[in-house]
């Protein structure tokens, strides 16, 4: 008789991990992608620690404990500051397995890796995150290190964990143009973005897609910050219409529950004109004023980056905003190979002539086009003849301008802005002083800058870059 085999299920001791997550700049606020990741991390059991170079210092033996150290790198300036930091983290603990997670960890996958990084995340990470952790808890040696990213995958998102982050006040607020100051908290109601904006890095990772996140969790991701102290929040979705009918919703929702606290959000131009007829909504509900990627006021570079807009629709869109009695900031990228020394200054002129210079913080006339790895701006044949080989520390394709003196005034208006934040000089003066610099370059010399009536606006004290 055939003696039966008998199987038993192998059996695996789970390994709590001790966990840092690493944020290097998330444009003043309070980190979302190191508060998302926690609470996944830390409902499977993991010990967690958070630290936002930005505002602390990082502990070093909590950095020698670690098994897994993710470094969350959302943005351009996020990752050159994770790789400048990659060599201290090394010599304090070269055995941790070291990640890197976001939205331009895929599009910089090379170099990072170059740099000692063994896994690679894009957007969407937090699964992933967890089936490292998982495996590492597993095993004695790190997990194979091929790229994680294949597809954007749809997550059963989670509340963000913000516990052991900074407190919410020693981020960027929130300044009335009465002068009060209020405490401003981050959160997000979807990810992605459906549109395809040439320059845009959002574009070659997500290629179109966004991600809804359930009401319920963004509620209550307000509630917790709004017990923690805020009193207004910023929506970070690339474009909060994406979605029209969930983020009107998610906004009568959160003026229900707390009709006191007021926000802001970020809308392409196209859809501003496109739902109108929401904006009525969110002055209602307690919208305090709507950012908006105008990058140019030349149809002919709107038309290069492809933004689905005109200057006739930006002005357009400005009426109906004052309208709704909703304050529009536009952004801008200023320097690009397009720009002239007219066009630069017509865009001044423009800002003046409409009142905008409380809306648009400086550092917006300072902007250089940024071409990252993988970008769409290198369909363009103009601009792959022209670009340098990509610079690994720069993490960019460099590029000159034809006019040598549009780059030499876009450095001089860098140094201007820099002596302005570091002097604490307003809005209008620094303003004053761009308009001189850009003046000096024109064949008539134009009248000087005089604002004769200023028309405050709400702003964040930490203002946008990229």
């Amino acid at each position: 008789m055939r003696r039966r085999k008998r199987f038993f299920a192998t059996r695996y001791t789970v390994v709590i991990l001790n966990i840092v997550l690493i944020g290097t700049y998330e444009l003043g606020r309070q980190p979302f992608g190191l508060a998302s990741p926690a609470a996944w991390l830390r409902g499977q059991g993991h010990t967690v620690r958070c630290f936002d170079l930005s505002r602390q210092a990082l502990e070093e033996s909590a950095l020698r404990e670690a098994r897994l150290i993710v470094f969350y790198v959302p943005m351009h300036t996020a990752t050159r500051l994770a790789l400048q930091w990659v060599p201290a983290i090394c010599a304090m603990n070269s055995t941790a397995h070291l990640c890197a997670c976001g939205l331009y960890a895929p599009l910089n996958e090379s170099h990072l890796r170059a740099a000692g990084f063994s896994s690679v995340f894009g957007p969407e990470f937090e699964a992933g995150l967890v089936q490292l952790a998982d495996e590492l808890s597993h095993r004695k040696t790190s997990p194979h290190s091929a790229s994680r990213e294949t597809k954007i995958p749809r997550l059963a998102f989670q509340i963000p964990d913000r516990s052991g982050l900074p407190a919410l006040r020693k981020y960027a607020h929130v300044v009335l143009p009465s002068g009060e100051h209020r405490t401003a908290g981050y959160t997000e109601a979807s990810r992605g973005c459906k549109h395809l904006c040439r320059h845009c890095p959002i574009v070659p990772v997500y290629n179109g897609q966004f991600r809804v996140v359930p009401q319920e969790i963004v509620l209550a991701d307000i509630r917790q910050q709004v017990e923690a102290g805020a009193q207004h929040i910023t929506f970070g979705d690339p474009d909060f219409f994406n979605g029209i009918t969930h983020a009107t919703r998610v906004v009568e929702a959160l003026h229900l529950q707390h009709p006191h606290l007021t926000y802001d959000v970020t809308i392409k131009v196209e859809h501003l004109l496109r739902h109108s007829k929401a904006l009525a909504t969110l002055a209602r509900t307690g919208c305090l004023f709507i950012t908006s990627a105008v990058e140019s006021l030349d149809d002919q570079v709107l038309l290069k980056l492809e933004k689905g807009h005109t200057r006739v629709d930006f002005f357009r869109a400005l009426s109906l905003c004052a309208e709704a009695a909703l304050t529009l900031q536009p952004t801008f990228v200023p320097f690009t190979p397009w720009t002239t020394r007219s066009s630069y200054f017509n865009l001044l002129e423009n800002i003046a002539e409409y009142n905008l210079v409380s809306a648009v913080p400086t550092i917006q006339l300072a902007i250089r086009l940024l071409i990252p790895s993988r970008s769409r701006l290198l369909e363009l044949p103009e601009i792959a003849a022209s670009v340098d080989d990509f610079d690994s520390q720069k993490l960019v394709y460099p590029w000159r301008h034809s006019d040598l003196a549009l780059d030499e005034l876009a450095e001089n208006i860098s140094g201007i802005v820099a002596t302005a934040e570091t002097n604490k000089e307003s809005r209008s003066e620094t303003f004053e002083c761009i308009w001189d610099a850009a003046a000096a370059l024109q064949e008539k010399v134009p009248a000087p800058f005089r604002q004769s009536s200023p028309r405050p606006a709400p702003y964040l004290s930490e203002p946008w870059y990229c």
